[in-house]
This record gives C-alpha cells, sequence and structure tokens, in this order.
C-alpha cells in the first residue's frame, strides 16, 4: 500500500482539523494538505518528468514545506532523500550523488550551498527553493490517484554513517514504514484526532519518521516558527496545543527541564515526549519525570530499523514500586510487537538471559539493504538478522539493556558521530603522524569528540590548525571538541590503537 493514503484517509475523516501549523498559526487542513499533495506530485512528473522510483532530495532546515513534499513523493511513487541540514556542503553532495536524487528542494538558507554543487550533480535536473514564489507555481495542476506501490517498494533513503566514515543509504520500504506506523500504536503512544505533534527536532531523521503515525490518526504538525529546538518556545507552543507530543534526544530533554522556571510551567497539554538517540542517564531520566511527570517514552531503534527495535513506553515509566524500576528505567525496554529482538554470539546464536552480546533484529521494520551497497548489505543482514553493532543484554522479563553501542561510535546531542570519518580528516594536515578519536562524557551532550593526535617528528601542530581542516571537510558539530597532542597511540601486538585504553585515561583523567 502506498503511504499517502494515510494522508488521503485522514482527508476524508478529518478534512477540516488542522493538519500543518507553524508556531501558533494554522496553515493547512487536512482537506487542503492533500488537495497540495496531489498538486505536487503531479508538478513533481510533469515538469521533471519523474518516474517511480526516481528519488527526491529534501535538504531543508524544519518548515511546513517537508510535511507536503513527502506525502506527494510518496503519492507519485518516488523517493524521499531527506538529508540532514547541517551537514558539510561535500557531504551534500555525497549522498545526492550516491541516491542519483533528480531533484531537490531546499530551504533558501542552503540554497547556496546546494547550488554551488550543480557541476558535480549532473544527475540533478531540479533545484527547487521552498521559500521562493516559484515554488507555488508547482501547485498549478490538479492531481489524481496515488501510484500505486508493492509493499517493498522504496520510500525512503534514510542516510547513516557507517563504520568506514562513507554515508550508507538504507532503503525503507512502504511495508517498513507502516509497520512502524502501526506499531508506534502499540508499543509507544496513542495519538488521537485533533493532538498534535511538534517537530523540535531535524525532520530528517526521527521526528520525521513521526510525521507517518500522527498523519494516519489526524493530528497537526505544528512547526517551530524558530526552525529548532528552543526551550521557551517549545513551553510556548506546549500552552496551546492539547495532546502535543514530540520526539527529542535526551541532551534537548536535560535542556528543558534545565530552563530556568521550568518546574512552574504548566505542561497540563503535553501527552508525550519520545526520547531517544543516545543515553538517557538514570538521574536525568527521574529529573525529567518529576519535572514533566509522567510524559516519557523511550524508543531504540536505527536508520535500518526506523525508531524500531525496542520501547519503554510511558507504563514502564510509572511503575515505580516495581524492584527493577531503575534496572527498566536504564533500559531501553522491550522489543517492538513488529520485530523480534536477539543477543547473540559472534556466531549468532542466541545467549543465554543476561549475558552480553551483539542486538539483532528481525522484522518487518528491517530494511531492504543498503543502496548501491551489496557487500555492506549482506554484511549487516547476514543469516535474516539485522547486526545492530550495539551491544546489550535481555533480562529475564525481555527488557533490553545496551552496554555500548557500536563499537566506536560517538552520539553527541543525539547526533552519530564516526571517529574514522574525523580521523581521515584530521590525517589531510601534513604535520599528523597519527589520530585516534574516542567519545567522552558530557553532562549535557552525552558525549564530546576527543582527538589524540601524534605530531609528525620536529612538527608543531597546533588545535586552531586542525578545526580549520575539520570545518573545510565535515559538519561543525562532528569537529573534536578537545585535542590532546601525545607522543605515542596505545597499541596492540597487531599495531592495533587500543581506543579502550584511551577511554580509560580521559575517564581516570590520566593525560
Amino acid at each position: 500500500m502506498n503511504l499517502s493514503h494515510l494522508l488521503l484517509r485522514s482527508a476524508h475523516a478529518y478534512p477540516d482539523l488542522p493538519a500543518v501549523a507553524v508556531g501558533t498559526d494554522p496553515l493547512h487542513t487536512y482537506a487542503q494538505l492533500a488537495d497540495r499533495v496531489k498538486r505536487l506530485a503531479e508538478s513533481l512528473r510533469r515538469n521533471f518528468a519523474l518516474k517511480p522510483g526516481d528519488r527526491v532530495a529534501l535538504v531543508m532546515r524544519n518548515c511546513p514545506q517537508y510535511v507536503e513534499l513527502a506525502f506527494a513523493a510518496w503519492h507519485g511513487g518516488f523517493v524521499i532523500v531527506p538529508i540532514n541540514s547541517k551537514l558539510h556542503a561535500r557531504e551534500f553532495q555525497y549522498v545526492i550523488s550516491h541516491s542519483g536524487a533528480r531533484v531537490c528542494f531546499v530551504t533558501a538558507d542552503l540554497l547556496d550551498a546546494i547550488g554551488g554543487l550543480r557541476d558535480e550533480l549532473p544527475e540533478l535536473q531540479g533545484l527547487v527553493c521552498v521559500d521562493a514564489p516559484a515554488y507555488e507555481t508547482l501547485l498549478g495542476d490538479a492531481g489524481g490517484e496515488p501510484v500505486h506501490c508493492e509493499p517493498d517498494d522504496l520510500a525512503w533513503l534514510f542516510y547513516t554513517s557507517g563504520t568506514t566514515g562513507r554515508p550508507k543509504g538504507a532503503m525503507l520500504t512502504h511495508r517498513n514504514l507502516l509497520a512502524m506506523t502501526t506499531s508506534y500504536f502499540v508499543d509507544v503512544d496513542r495519538i488521537s484526532p485533533g493532538d498534535a505533534i511538534l517537530h523540535a527536532a531535524p525532520m530528517s531523521h526521527g521526528s520525521g519518521a513521526y510525521m507517518l503515525p500522527n498523519v494516519a490518526a489526524g493530528a497537526v504538525q505544528v512547526i517551530p516558527r524558530s526552525g529548532h529546538f528552543d526551550p521557551p518556545e517549545i513551553f510556548d507552543l506546549i500552552g496551546v496545543y492539547p495532546g502535543m507530543s514530540f520526539f527529542a534526544a535526551p541532551t534537548m530533554i536535560k535542556r528543558l527541564v534545565e530552563m530556568p522556571g521550568a518546574s512552574q510551567t504548566d505542561v497540563r497539554n503535553l501527552r508525550t515526549i519520545v526520547y531517544g538517540g543516545g543515553p538517557m542517564y538514570l538521574a536525568d531520566c527521574k529529573q525529567a519525570l518529576q519535572i514533566l511527570g509522567p510524559r516519557l517514552a523511550q524508543i531504540y531503534g536505527q536508520g535500518e530499523s526506523p525508531m524500531t527495535i525496542s520501547a519503554l513506553a510511558a507504563y514502564w515509566h510509572t511503575q515505580i514500586d516495581h524492584p527493577r524500576y531503575d534496572q527498566r528505567l536504564a533500559s531501553v525496554g522491550i522489543a517492538h510487537s513488529v520485530v523480534e529482538v536477539r543477543v547473540a554470539d559472534e556466531n549468532d546464536r542466541p545467549l543465554p538471559t543476561g549475558e552480553t552480546g551483539e542486538v539483532l533484529v528481525r522484522g518487518e521494520t528491517v530494511m531492504k539493504g543498503y543502496w548501491r551497497d551489496a557487500a555492506a548489505s549482506q554484511a549487516a543482514l547476514r543469516n535474516g538478522w539485522l547486526h545492530t553493532g550495539d551491544v546489550g543484554a535481555l533480562d529475564q522479563d525481555g527488557f533490553l539493556t545496551l552496554k555500548d553501542r557500536s563499537k566506536d561510535l560517538i552520539i553527541s546531542g543525539g547526533s552519530n558521530i564516526y571517529p574514522r570519518e574525523v580521523e581521515e580528516v584530521l590525517l589531510r594536515h601534513d604535520a599528523v603522524l597519527e589520530v585516534s578519536v574516542v567519545g567522552a562524557t558530557h553532562p549535557e551532550w552525552g558525549e564530546e569528540v576527543v582527538a589524540f593526535v601524534v605530531a609528525k617528528p620536529g612538527a608543531v601542530v597546533q588545535a586552531g590548525e586542525l578545526d580549520a581542516v575539520c570545518l573545510a571537510h565535515i559538519a561543525r558539530f562532528k569537529r573534536p571538541k578537545r585535542y590532546l597532542f601525545v607522543d605515542a597511540l596505545p597499541k596492540n601486538n597487531y599495531g592495533k590503537v587500543l581506543k579502550t585504553a584511551l577511554r580509560e585515561k580521559l575517564r581516570l583523567g590520566k593525560l
């Protein structure tokens, strides 16, 4: 079934309910949104000669056009490629080129960055700024019915960095995203017509995925007027929209509850904050529950199984009398209803309760594979299971606790940062002999990026020079926050850098 049917169903059932709003201002009803989606789908087909299966890139900050463009692409049988708006221009170029996107939609703040890449993107036939008057001219022709899609037809290419540092496009199908949508109502939260979802986190990632269950239920998609996460604005909007929910990284929740006056703010309209994308420390979770009330639900997922591996629903956050309450609150919950979760050894054999191993997943939400990368697909999906690269353990009741993330992955402020990508950039500096990048615990961001640097004999390297190299090649949020200059890196007998030893030095302060 084409995902566009979720919108068409709500347009028939709730035509006059608000579907999209900017700040406190309603923008489109469900009937109006469905009409715009149909017209945009027809325009994509006619003006850009798109065919079912063609890719449409979205390089945009959070904006109302995100909603209509995603559903218009699905309506026409096309595939969306949402791209993190914080990336470096070279990273934009790689994802757009690798995906083979035929048309790219941008917000005005990113027009120059993408426009400057046109000569390097021969497959890109159209570049459209959604903030320009010309965008509305795309709604000229009346649209028709959605293109028929098979369950395993692609709907979303979700680019997620791999351990090599090169982004990989997880192929998410209409089946995957429909399963994610339906499982939300069973495993995470309930949504009623007229409720609201606030898009305070990037719509290119988890918040955008949650457009689907909220559209299916007839809720209004609220875009903050600022276009990003701003605690005072968030609290103001909570006061306006009953039944509000939003997706947030744990660092965002920490900023909310630490805002002056947060404990006196009226949050009666707040239904649920779904958190994920990084560890929520136990003390922070309890503080948030104390200030916000029993309104937290946690999800654990990856781009390869979007938002859907395990969940710790609000119910579990309230079971304070359970003898293992703290352990459960520190877990990532139980398996979603549409997947199986296994903790396995290096041969994919299931491990007994309490033993630590790799987290494996299979089910309706697991990706089809990686776009144009058969070898990576085979490795990730071997033996019929998605190998998450995360290490965890299951207790006797099926609660999954993550012991570590994929081997060297750093999660800072909810964003994934892969050390090798940063290391390769730092090695571009002529005076750098060796470098190793690890994550260090940070009270606000969860982790911060730290680079251990060995200079070439006789050379001198300044932190500012390394910052400049990073800013020329990767997104700002990926650059190290600290540079530690050392004479040598610890290595094993095979010459492999012992990152565990570096992390231990950071933990103990032995530098």
